[in-house]
């Protein structure tokens, strides 16, 4: 999945990360005793960087498809059905931080301060879809392989900086 990622020795070992060579993949293992945090924010440079991308498995992008659906699906019922929190940062975003270089809030587009784009998106997706983490993969217990990292209310800052950047609309 990440040929770059399968010739981790020629490359220095970053402190937190781990590259584990997998028969049609590879994974990035964050150790528990690490900070995870600063692992994920490690690993998200890398990718962006370039070290990770290449020859990606066409199932990642569908997976990546799968949850971003359902982010945005999360966060645009829960502001049609106009939950408290959702709502109430969302109006604020718009009315009281308006920013023509912005972000957009799901819903609008009219643009504001990124940082309240993402406050009010997350907060919309978390409204509905709170099992975005499921912590449970471990290779060597068997039935333990399934985890998932993947909280979905990512999703609005990937959003936010790309509509910032100016790469998306």
């Amino acid at each position: 999945m990440l040929s770059k990622a399968l010739n981790a020795s020629a490359r220095p070992a970053v402190r937190g990360l781990a590259v584990v060579p997998r028969a049609f993949s590879t994974t990035v293992t964050l150790p528990a005793d690490s900070n995870q945090a600063l692992g994920i924010a490690q690993y998200a440079k890398d990718f962006i960087g370039g070290k990770y991308g290449d020859d990606l498995d066409p199932i990642v992008w569908k997976r990546i498809q799968q949850f971003h659906t359902d982010s945005v699906m999360c966060g645009v019922s829960a502001l049609a059905l106009k939950t408290n929190a959702p709502t109430v940062l969302r109006n604020e975003a718009l009315t009281s931080y308006p920013d023509a270089k912005g972000a957009t809030v799901f819903g609008s587009m009219q643009k504001c301060a990124p940082e309240k784009a993402i406050v009010a998106n997350s907060s919309a997706v978390r409204e509905w879809d709170s099992n975005g983490t499921v912590f449970g993969y471990n290779p060597s217990i068997p039935g333990h392989t399934a985890g998932e990292f993947g909280h979905n209310d990512f999703y609005p800052v990937v959003l936010a900086a790309a509509q910032v950047n100016g790469n998306i609309d």
